[in-house]
């Protein structure tokens, strides 16, 4: 079986010669790519030959899966399958296995870091305070009995609804399909817009979801309300979040995911924006969720020569 990894993952060198021992010992080759592909062509000279592909958040669209043949089983170090072409892999019995759970606690860690920044102003109290600057009477403001509502209720959802609680925060959601969870209150995706004192996007990107926060959506805010985004850059109308912002018709914004990966352009909405924390997409980068991850893509390559596949998608 030839396995190949289309891109650099952040597979620790140790981890990747056991991994290579263990795969070799076995008849299989393996082969990593430890430079990021720049064109569409170069992306199917090193996976035309794949039986098993490994990628990250790197594009596969059905023009470059089209050109592998001897493809079966591809092996993401994600969470989410909205950067593949399913509906190709479906067609063609390719098995897709995402990294389930690998980045829950360091996403919700991030939120809450990004809520406290947000309302205690802390990045400009360090840049103020380099400047030989004082508090100059700012007031921030406490997170404790805010109102925290979640799109998104799966498991990044949850466990940051495990840590709005410890904060002595009322967690309320809007999911897609029912769900019982006790502390939590269910509601309309109306209301919570129009009830929620912040924010918090954990829902996929599907079409359903893609452009599911717009100006209209954003009007339901309170003006003191803050929006988070750490979920997938697309479910926001990122040009009617800075309008909202500039017009101070809410109060602010967390945003760690875009369009593009990050370094985004220039001449992005967001940059101009005031109130708002722009993040280079951090929220899955701790050492601790790569470890995992790494452990996880291994595991579902194995179980899948195994016969026994798991996180399919």
């Amino acid at each position: 079986m030839r396995i190949i990894q289309l891109e650099p993952i952040g597979i620790r060198k140790d981890f990747k010669e056991s991994v290579c021992h263990e795969f070799r010992e076995k008849g299989h080759e393996i082969v990593f790519h430890e430079t990021k592909p720049e064109t569409e062509d170069e992306k199917i000279q090193r996976a035309q030959d794949a039986e098993v592909l490994i990628v990250s958040n790197l594009p596969l669209s059905r023009a470059i899966l089209s050109n592998c043949k001897n493809l079966k089983m591809i092996s993401v170090a994600f969470a989410g399958v909205d950067h593949i072409d399913m509906d190709y892999c479906h067609e063609n019995s390719i098995v897709v296995s995402n990294a389930a759970d690998y980045s829950t606690k360091s996403v919700a860690e991030l939120t809450i870091g990004m809520i406290l920044s947000l309302y205690r102003k802390i990045v400009w109290g360090d840049a103020v305070t380099r400047q030989s600057e004082g508090r100059n009477n700012f007031l921030g403001t406490e997170l404790f009995g805010k109102t925290i509502g979640i799109i998104g209720l799966g498991r990044i959802g949850q466990q940051v609804a495990k840590y709005g609680k410890i904060f002595g925060c009322e967690i309320i959601a809007f999911n897609r399909s029912p769900k019982n969870i006790e502390g939590i209150a269910m509601m309309s995706f109306k209301e919570l817009m129009q009830k929620s004192d912040i924010i918090s996007i954990h829902t996929p990107l599907t079409e359903e979801t893609k452009g599911m926060i717009g100006k209209e959506e954003l009007e339901l805010m309170k003006n003191d309300a803050v929006l988070i985004n750490t979920a997938r850059g697309p479910i926001v109308d990122y040009s009617a979040l800075a309008n909202a912002l500039t017009a101070k018709r809410i109060a602010g914004a967390a945003v760690d995911v875009y369009e593009q990966e990050p370094p985004i352009d220039s001449d992005h909405p967001l940059l101009s924006a005031p109130n708002t924390l722009l993040l280079p997409h951090l929220g899955f980068a701790t050492e601790e969720a790569i470890e995992k991850r790494s452990k996880i893509i291994v595991d579902n390559i194995t179980k899948w020569l195994n016969g026994n596949p798991q996180n399919v998608m």
